[in-house]
């Protein structure tokens, strides 16, 4: 079984403790890596060697563009040994490897774009009020960031943290999930080998209570990057407020799909299938809830249930496989309880609603695709987030409706709409309240376009150049150039 180390100020370090753990492969359901369980002693050291790092030394006097050069070979690097972090990321967490490869594949590109961006960042001159004053802003890293990654994905997500933060100038303290932290102690031998200077980047493992907590009340930390659940993004601002660290936080989401009577209802079945049961439901921005017209309700939701019972579960290794396993063993608990609490709440279940039994699952936590229809938008299964292959489906009437329907969840990270006509597309990207509305399409991301949600779906945004502002501190520099200091007393 492969035994991992923790990265600390360019090291690799056994946990203080001296103790590891257990991670599972979700396709066998049985554990193949160990992972050191590291505890305060350790999140002490990382940022210590984070504050070094940050101010004094190779990093701390470097010029942006030779950030940004670091930044493109980190890239680069990725982009060599990407098939090797796909299958490390396939392993911990059960997603498909056709996913994995391209979406690791894709990695290089935010580390390209926000190396071209780092020495990009310019203050401006103010055109101050004030007689012989020279007054300009210029923007400094806000310093140590604690970067909190989940289990979904865990290359990616940390790399929406980490190329910004770079970029920026900022040291960074990873803690990556308990359930998948292979992928990112691979992801620093890379660091290694790009020429990072020491304590640039380091990983602490473990569990929320051993590392999670002191990470983010640590005081020698600046800022709090976190993607996770909303209880655990409610427990980390607190954490935060004690000491007023800033905090990016991408939490959960209920988001829903639209389907109108003038969509093209081939492209949108293959949409909503994609939105719910592509990377098996767990994804933020999965389109759980359905929202379709009611004079196309029937036709649409037969075709769905068609095009949905091809799906091809089993090995994510395999090339051909659509739908995988659920992560971890207790999410896949959740799923089956969300599915339980669905039948009670009286909504039907028109496909799947059990675990898969197909000889192609083998041991995994496999759960079938699950479609529930008939369901009231008050109902726990269309307002909780499931994070499975569970979609609830709901009829409307008018465009206003469901566009209420839509804003009706305590979240709002995405949406999606399904029409041919233009004013109902620019209207319905006005009407929801979502951060990203995508429209005959779902699930497009890239570097370029800014991501985050509004509502409980969490603060501020990732990629796009918005991103790197939430790792840069404003600063306003008055210089006077006048013969006399006016009077000490008064206000100027």
């Amino acid at each position: 079984m492969r035994r991992y180390q923790c990265f600390i100020g360019g090291q690799w370090r056994q946990p203080a403790s001296g103790d590891y753990f257990e991670s599972f492969d979700p396709f066998l359901a049985q554990p193949w890596a160990l992972i050191p369980r590291c505890d305060a002693r350790d999140v002490d050291a990382a940022v210590a060697a984070a504050r070094q790092a940050l101010e004094q030394g190779e990093w701390a006097n470097m010029h942006p563009s030779q950030r940004g050069k670091l930044l493109r070979r980190f890239g680069d690097l990725i982009a060599r040994d990407a098939d090797h972090l796909a299958r490390i990321e396939v392993q911990d967490n059960g997603k498909l490897y056709a996913e994995m490869r391209g979406q690791v594949g894709y990695i290089p590109q935010w580390f390209h774009y926000f190396g071209g961006l780092a020495d990009k960042v310019e203050g401006a001159v103010v055109p101050i009020d004030k007689p012989d004053m020279f007054t300009y802003t210029r923007h400094e890293p806000v310093g140590v960031v604690a970067a909190i990654t989940p289990w979904n994905s865990p290359l990616l997500l940390a790399t929406w943290k980490l190329a910004p933060a770079l970029a920026a100038g900022c040291t960074i303290v990873i803690k990556p999930s308990e359930f998948t932290s292979a992928s990112t102690i691979e992801l620093m031998r890379l660091v290694e080998e790009a020429g990072f200077p020491p304590g640039v980047l380091n990983v602490v493992t473990g569990f929320g209570a051993d590392v999670g907590e002191p990470l983010t009340s640590h005081k020698g930390v600046d800022k709090i990057a976190f993607t996770g659940g909303e209880n655990s993004g409610r427990h980390v601002l607190r954490n935060a407020a004690q000491t007023f660290k800033r905090t990016t936080l991408e939490l959960g989401g209920k988001s829903a799909q639209l389907v109108f009577p003038d969509a093209d209802l081939d492209n949108a079945v293959k949409g909503v299938v994609s939105g719910i049961f592509a990377a098996t439901g767990q994804t933020c921005i999965a389109g759980s809830r359905l929202l379709v017209h009611e004079s196309i309700h029937d036709a649409f939701l037969d075709k769905f249930v068609a095009l949905a019972r091809t799906a091809r579960m089993g090995d994510p290794m395999n090339m051909d496989t659509q739908v995988g396993p659920v992560t971890t063993q207790p999410q896949y608990q959740r799923v089956l309880s969300c599915i339980a609490m669905a039948r009670e709440e009286g909504a039907e279940c028109v496909m799947g609603g059990k675990p898969a039994d197909r000889p192609e699952c083998g041991q995994g936590w496999f759960v079938e695709p699950t479609v529930f229809a008939g369901v009231n938008n008050a109902m726990r299964i269309a307002q909780e987030e499931v994070f499975g292959p569970v979609l609830s489906v709901i009829k409307f009437r008018e465009d206003d409706e469901a566009y209420a329907v839509a804003n009706d969840t305590a979240y709002g990270l995405a949406a999606g709409v399904w029409t041919n006509d233009q004013r109902r597309a620019f209207t319905a990207a006005r009407r929801l309240r979502a951060g990203t509305v995508w429209t005959n399409t779902y699930r497009a991301v890239s570097y370029m376009a800014p991501f985050g949600g509004f509502k409980a779906s969490g603060i501020g945004r990732e990629s796009g150049q918005e991103a790197i502002m939430e790792y840069l501190e404003t600063k306003c520099v008055w210089m006077s150039y006048g013969k006399d200091v006016p009077n000490p007393f008064v206000m100027r």
